[in-house]
């Protein structure tokens, strides 16, 4: 399929953000999250075309039917048109990356997170290590996210630890943790190449509705200081779309961050955890917002293709633009 027909096809896609699975076992393609929206679920898979790819949480009732033909091949329904692809192999969260969670818990309450109610344990230096290890020879990149064991300085201190301790591998280590104003400075020194502060929301009143005690502020003014360290193009931020923001709203803050050498990763919201009773955003809705962004980054002189971690290196959950 072209570029058009797969951008046409992923926009429907994550505005389900489901399948129903059906033929023979999947269970070496599944993987299961630890951290954000998705976390506690069933479990989900990673749908490729062309070069292109998709995630897309397991259900027992979609609008998605895949059929898994074996070894890896799938036809995928959705609408009464069929597609064909391949499932793949997750090395460790996605494909061709060691994304690890840390710290599998928070003490925040970010309303559209089930991480505080998981109340997993943290995985200790040694344990982490192994993980890389187990899967070396599939990755091209490690990425780290994590929850507040007991402070955001006691996570940030570990977090910095873990980066230490990985570097050995020689591989580019992207790091997506709850920041503090010294954050930055203290992963670029550990071996960090990029970074994720997640705004998570497009205005500072949403977030406030949605992070209580914490700053979206601190995050912006954060978010450009690792764009000095880091370079443009290299530090990222995620943005649910569907928390209640206008079009307009969105836009502007892609429009800043994109300005300030911020790529912006526009995730469709997962109603989960407080949000239950919200929708994902549809098709439409998706698609106009893509669009956008992709003016944007291009006015800006930003290249997601560069990316060499996390959400933009994967692609799986958001529409990224020169990746697509």
């Amino acid at each position: 399929m072209d570029l058009n027909q797969w951008e046409d096809l992923k926009v429907r896609l994550l505005a389900i953000g489901t399948a129903q699975v059906t033929g023979e076992p999947v269970d070496e393609y599944v993987t299961r999250s630890t951290a954000g929206p998705g976390a506690g679920g069933r479990g989900s898979l990673f749908f490729s075309s062309g070069g292109h790819r998709v995630r897309l949480s397991l259900a027992d009732v979609s609008p998605v039917q895949i059929k898994h033909l074996g070894e890896g091949r799938v036809e995928l329904t959705i609408e009464n048109e069929k597609f064909s692809g391949l499932l793949e192999h997750p090395a460790l969260h996605c494909p061709r990356q060691a994304y690890i969670t840390i710290t599998p818990s928070c003490i925040f309450s970010c309303r559209y997170c089930n991480v505080p109610v998981l109340k997993g344990s943290r995985k200790t230096l040694e344990e982490i290590e192994s993980l890389v290890e187990s899967v070396i020879g599939e990755i091209g990149a490690i990425s780290l996210t994590s929850g507040v064991l007991e402070s955001i300085e006691e996570e940030e201190a570990y977090a910095v630890q873990v980066v230490s301790r990985l570097t050995r591998f020689n591989i580019p280590i992207g790091v997506s943790i709850y920041p503090t104003l010294k954050t930055p400075k203290r992963l670029k020194e550990a071996g960090a190449a990029e970074v994720k502060f997640n705004l998570e929301a497009a205005t500072p009143d949403l977030f406030a509705a949605m992070c209580p005690g914490l700053s979206f502020g601190s995050i912006r003014d954060i978010l450009r200081e690792s764009v000095r360290l880091f370079g443009r193009g290299h530090v990222f931020s995620n943005i649910i779309l569907g928390l209640g923001e206008s079009d307009t709203e969105m836009q502007d803050c892609i429009d800043s961050l994109c300005k300030d050498g911020v790529i912006p990763v526009i995730r469709p919201l997962n109603p989960t955890a407080e949000l239950k009773e919200f929708s994902r955003p549809d098709a439409s809705r998706i698609g106009l917002i893509f669009r956008y962004l992709e003016a944007a980054l291009k006015k800006s002189g930003l290249d997601p293709s560069i990316a060499m971690t996390m959400c933009p290196a994967c692609m799986g959950c958001d529409m990224i633009p020169g990746r697509e």
